[in-house]
């Protein structure tokens, strides 16, 4: 019964919730500050970075500025490590989902995968939706609202240590980088785009909030059982 009122009492509370954005970087002003919430971004692998014309998602054009990375590492070296990293704390929060929208250009690696971390130094894709990994639909091409949902993912919720980067793989088929534009040749020199990059959460009920709801979901059960 003890598990049964449990289980009651988290749905309502997934029912009851409602996501809102934790941190987003929207990199207007060419700032690595985000506009809302805080947190930090770095890059890694060696990879390195300028602003550039971004996305604007209420247009669904290009406007506004972005992050945009290069120096990539060499054909046939480096899959999964070279890329962009985002440290958010997610305490206080449930449910969590990253979105942001990607432009490739023509000689950029067509593969990326995301990879999260729940101590802010080991990676991993284990259990996201399709390995983590994305493929361009073209070169010099925007990918609006990429989306990757970790609410399975134990120990990303309420986590100060939570994590998340975007790396550049080798095509899973072919074993090496392949281009964005089919018609191109992966360099190094490539770049991936980054803009609006938003995480969002639910709200984690206070305590008190939460013994009410169990206490009230006890009371439903006791009554059930005198039926």
């Amino acid at each position: 019964m003890r598990r049964t009122i449990a289980a009651l009492a988290f749905a309502a509370v997934a029912a009851g919730a409602n996501a809102v954005i934790i941190t987003q970087w929207d990199f207007e002003g060419d700032v690595l500050t985000p506009n809302i919430g805080s947190g930090t971004v770095g890059l890694v692998g060696g990879t390195t970075s300028t602003f550039a014309t971004g996305w604007d998602r209420a247009a669904m054009s290009t406007g506004g500025r972005a992050l945009n990375t290069s120096t990539y590492p060499a054909q046939g070296t480096g899959s999964g490590t070279a890329g962009i990293q985002f440290n958010v704390s997610t305490v206080g929060f449930l449910n969590i989902v990253v979105d942001w929208d990607h432009r490739n250009s023509n000689t950029s690696s067509k593969w990326v995968q995301f990879q999260y971390s729940t101590d802010g130094t080991t990676f991993s894709s284990a259990g996201l939706a399709n390995g983590g990994l994305f493929s361009a639909l073209g070169g010099d091409t925007w990918h609006p609202v990429r989306t990757v949902d970790l609410s399975s993912i134990a120990g990303v919720a309420d986590n100060p240590n939570f994590a998340f980067r975007v790396v550049a793989v080798f095509d899973p088929a072919l074993g090496e980088y392949v281009a964005a534009n089919p018609n191109s040749n992966y360099a190094s020199t490539g770049t991936q785009r980054f803009d609006n990059v938003t995480i969002t959460g639910d709200v984690v009920p206070e305590p008190a909030t939460l013994a009410a709801i169990v206490a009230g979901l006890g009371v439903l059960a006791a009554r059930r059982r005198r039926k």
